[in-house]
């Protein structure tokens, strides 16, 4: 270990992060100069990785939990050769630059996920743990590790604080996923001052009741730090929480230890104490130590001989194993080949509740497709997701059905770590209305395109006797107005197979599936290249003889209603079905024209609340919608009371 070389990147990483913060006049400088000694041993000896290819499979994956310290990140990737020059640094929180003010997966290269949000990061490192011991377990041989990696994290005293890390923690805890390792940055100060105004417990103590091993040491002891590391390493049966005293803006003579320091620039007079402090010239912006550079350029082949080195073992495994081989390569490309797929059949009157028919295509799905997994909230008998290939679990890396317990929140995380780590297409599920409860996760999802596919069931107020708590009525318009979402609410178990086929053929974003608990009759559809259609959001369920008097569109359960009243209505009603209004209103005008004519009365069908409907129906009397909460009673008698049956539609038309 080069000590006084990584005195040397610790130097620079406190330099560049205090400068860029200062040239902003925006961001934290308090953690990238207090864990700046951590930074220099992570990825100048620590972390397997090569910035010259930061694609490279094999590599150890770290996330920076407290992205506030995006500078921290920042400044090392330059330092160690990845793909950030100088410039970017200096044009930190600028408009375009490669460096925004919290991380973000896709932009900056060697940027393993969108951090910002607090203990998102942390929930995102156990879902990568996860998908690394499901990669292991499928494709190593007794002969050949072909993944082989760890997942690092860095958590600040704001992580351990959001309630997503204790949930995500508690988890991986008891999965014993000996490959995670976080460090906490234990340096006592928040935003508001000390963390004793409101955090007093011992985090130590909780880790260990997580089933964590707890090590403590000291930020800038590199050698005790080190060893900590291998000490880490060696617990093969449980994650390691590694807790690291620190000073918070170390360096800064008049505001080290502060929370002046946490989320505000230095100042100028402050800056040039600091760098007299540090040794650096006065007038040295963006001070780079020179024995930093050499120390990374020497560093330079090493990082390439361990990734040659782990393609000279991966070649010898392609040869060895060439159908594992083969697997691999559908699993890596993104892709999913879904030819092999048998979907569930159905015939016109047969009746299943979408949850149900998404149960049947799930199970599909996972018989073709090795790499489908996933799990549920502690909902599974009522999710329908059980895929029929085994729990995973700490005796069994193989299965394929996650367990998460009641941490929706921390799922939608991990999720999105699993989606980020690669090699695996991953789901998660509960209840609609428990959407809100991971929703930070699923925003983040959308920001950072990944194709998660969430599976909310129990989607409307024919939950009944549940109540008001449990009847979703804002959330299918809460999840649509996420920039980038796709939101599918099919009305039959037909449509739920081709649900399912778009949210697999969907790579660039999550997609949400709305699926009833009450059974629905299929129906037959007007449209006979409906499967088509269906994927630019709406088709033609029930056509007339010319033009219609009035086009009546549903969602989901509302379509077997609409149904119902065109043909009770007397007039030509045509029924369209419309799984995805936003992707409808993506298609060009003459699509849309094609299934909503001008000139002909347009009315809406669903058990949500109007908003977002207005520019499809012709007017504010023409929407069967919800206008409140939900009520507690039977179905039916709910149904009754809202005024969802085929009586009072008909009326409308």
């Amino acid at each position: 270990m080069h000590i006084d070389s990584l005195k040397a990147v610790a130097l620079s990483v406190r330099a560049l992060s205090m400068d860029g913060v200062q040239k902003a006049n925006s961001g934290h400088p308090g953690l990238p100069m207090g864990c700046a000694e951590l930074g220099a041993l992570l990825y100048g000896e620590v972390l397997k990785h090569n910035p010259a290819d930061s694609g490279w499979f094999d590599r150890d994956r770290f996330v920076l939990s407290a992205g506030h310290g995006s500078m921290f990140l920042y400044s090392l990737l330059h330092l160690s050769g990845y793909k950030l020059p100088l410039e970017e640094l200096k044009k930190f929180r600028q408009l375009g630059s490669k460096t925004p003010g919290h991380p973000e997966y896709g932009w900056t290269d060697g940027v393993e996920t969108t951090t910002g949000p607090l203990g998102a990061g942390f929930s995102n490192a156990v879902g990568m743990a996860i998908a690394e011991s499901m990669l292991a377990a499928k494709f190593n041989t007794s002969e050949h590790k072909v993944v082989d990696h760890y997942t690092y994290a860095l958590s600040g005293d704001g992580c351990m604080m959001e309630g997503i890390t204790s949930e995500a923690a508690s988890l991986a805890g008891h999965l014993g996923l000996g490959r995670l390792i976080v460090f906490y940055d234990s340096n006592k100060i928040s935003i508001e001052g000390n963390t004793d105004i409101t955090f007093t417990e011992s985090v130590a103590d909780r880790y260990r009741a997580y089933n964590w091993q707890v090590l403590e040491g000291d930020m800038y002891d590199f050698a005790g730090m080190a060893g900590l590391i291998e000490k880490a390493k060696a617990e093969g049966g449980k994650p390691s929480l590694i807790i690291l005293k620190s000073v918070i803006g170390k360096g800064s003579p008049n505001k080290a230890g502060s929370h002046d320091v946490h989320g505000a620039p230095l100042g100028t007079d402050e800056v040039k104490a600091t760098r007299k402090n540090l040794g650096i010239p006065e007038d040295a912006e963006f001070y780079i130590a020179p024995k930093a550079v050499e120390y990374f350029k020497g560093k330079k082949a090493d990082f390439q001989a361990a990734q040659d080195e782990w393609q000279a073992v991966f070649d010898a495994w392609a040869k060895a194993n060439p159908e594992l081989k083969k697997e691999w390569d559908q699993w890596m490309a993104g892709i999913p080949d879904l030819s092999g797929i048998k979907w569930p059949e159905y015939k016109v009157g047969d009746s299943a509740a979408t949850r149900s028919a998404s149960g049947s295509a799930m199970k599909a799905i996972a018989a073709a497709l090795g790499n489908f997994m996933g799990g549920s909230a502690d909902l599974e008998p009522s999710n329908k997701t059980g895929l029929g290939q085994g729990d995973y679990s700490r005796e069994n890396r193989s299965g394929r059905t996650l367990r998460f317990g009641v941490r929706e929140h921390a799922m939608g995380g991990i999720a999105n770590g699993i989606a980020l780590h690669g090699g695996l297409r991953t789901f998660c599920a509960t209840f609609l209305v428990f959407a809100d409860y991971m929703r930070p996760p699923v925003r983040l999802a959308n920001l950072m395109k990944l194709p998660v596919t969430y599976v909310f069931t129990h989607d409307s107020i024919y939950v009944g006797e549940d109540g008001p708590t449990h009847q979703p009525v804002e959330h299918l318009e809460s999840l649509r107005i996420i920039p980038g979402m796709t939101v599918l609410r099919p009305g039959d178990g037909e449509e739920t197979n081709v649900a399912w086929e778009m949210a697999l053929e969907k790579t660039d974003g999550p997609v949400a599936l709305a699926l009833t608990r009450q059974n629905l009759s299929v129906y037959e559809k007007a449209d006979k290249d409906w499967q088509k259609t269906m994927r630019k959001g709406a088709y033609i369920v029930k056509e007339v003889d010319g033009m219609p008097d009035v086009v009546l569109v549903a969602t989901g359960s509302e379509v077997n209603l609409a149904l119902k009243a065109a043909d009770m209505s007397g007039k030509k009603v045509r029924v369209v079905s419309m799984p995805s209004r936003e992707t409808f209103l993506k298609q060009d005008a003459a699509f849309r024209k094609s299934i909503l004519p001008e000139g002909v009365k347009t009315v809406v069908a669903e058990t949500g609340i109007v908003n977002g409907w207005e520019g499809i129906a012709s007017d504010a009397d023409s929407v069967l919608c919800m206008k409140s909460f939900g009520e507690s009673g039977p179905a039916g008698d709910v149904e009754k009371h809202f005024g969802f049956v085929p009586e009072n539609l008909a009326k409308l038309l």
